[in-house]
């Protein structure tokens, strides 16, 4: 078995809330009876993009065990290199691939600078076959973007979510050893599915956006009372994928009923 626990939309702004909120969620990560064997954020690490939230954000998802995250809209790719990644600035796709046990994971880089909507460029594809041509035969593969590739009916992430989904979704359909998808932007616990395979959205730290059936823009869009929550995947034996959601307690472990 080979654990992913997915954080999403911490949104770090210098403020404590959110802050607390994430290392409550990495506190209950390191504490598991079966730790994760890697943790993977996804997107809108900050709420602006801000050299001083990295630092917050370097300081507040730190684990011994592995933590790849990549950018969202919030983000600023720069910022990220040079704070998160300790490497020199630039505003290239920031792009990965990691492996453990039987599972490579690849993280696509779909924010656009200075623009709020997804997109995956043309350098990141020619990253992405290479990263599958290089992936063993055997392997079960994650893919891991911000921008959910399909519509959600909610009405604020509907109008930025991914361009061009297509094209994904034929390299997806096209390579079996692609088990799932995990997305993040949506603020909320949700499962669809994209070329055949599961489309997984992890949960924000930092607050809940809900349904065309739940909003009234722009009034009441998000919702900042729900405990924080984390998606922890599961990869058997098989190659077969299990999700499991959690919100995460900010007063911690209950063992005792009212």
């Amino acid at each position: 078995m080979i654990l992913v626990a997915q954080v999403s939309d911490t949104h770090f702004d210098l403020g404590t809330r959110n802050v607390e909120r994430a290392q409550r969620v990495m506190a209950y990560l390191a504490d598991l009876r079966r730790r994760p064997d890697v943790i993977v954020v996804t997107g809108d690490i900050t709420e602006a993009g801000k050299p001083e939230q990295y630092a917050e954000a370097r300081s507040a998802l730190q684990a011994d065990l592995p933590v790849l995250a990549i950018p969202g809209n919030h983000d600023d790719r720069a910022a990220f290199r040079e704070v998160l990644l300790g490497v020199p600035p630039t505003d290239d796709p920031i792009n990965h691939v990691h492996r453990v046990g039987g599972l490579t994971s690849i993280l696509l880089d779909s924010s656009v600078p200075g623009r709020s909507a997804g997109r995956l460029t043309d350098n990141t594809y020619d990253w992405l076959h290479n990263a599958l041509a290089e992936t063993p035969p055997d392997d079960a593969v994650l893919l891991a973007l911000h921008h959910p590739p399909v519509f959600l009916h909610s009405p604020v992430v509907d109008s930025i979510a991914l361009a061009g989904p297509e094209r994904l979704a034929a390299v997806v359909a096209a390579d079996e050893r692609i088990i799932g998808i995990l997305a993040g932007h949506a603020h909320t616990a949700a499962v669809a599915t994209f070329a055949g395979r599961p489309l997984l959205m992890g949960p924000s730290t930092a607050s809940v956006l809900g349904g065309e059936w739940e909003l009234a823009p722009p009034e009441r869009v998000m919702d900042y009372a729900p405990d924080p929550a984390v998606a922890l995947h599961v990869v058997d034996d098989n190659h077969r994928l299990i999700t499991h959601f959690r919100s995460v307690p900010m007063g911690g472990w209950i063992g005792t009923p009212y």
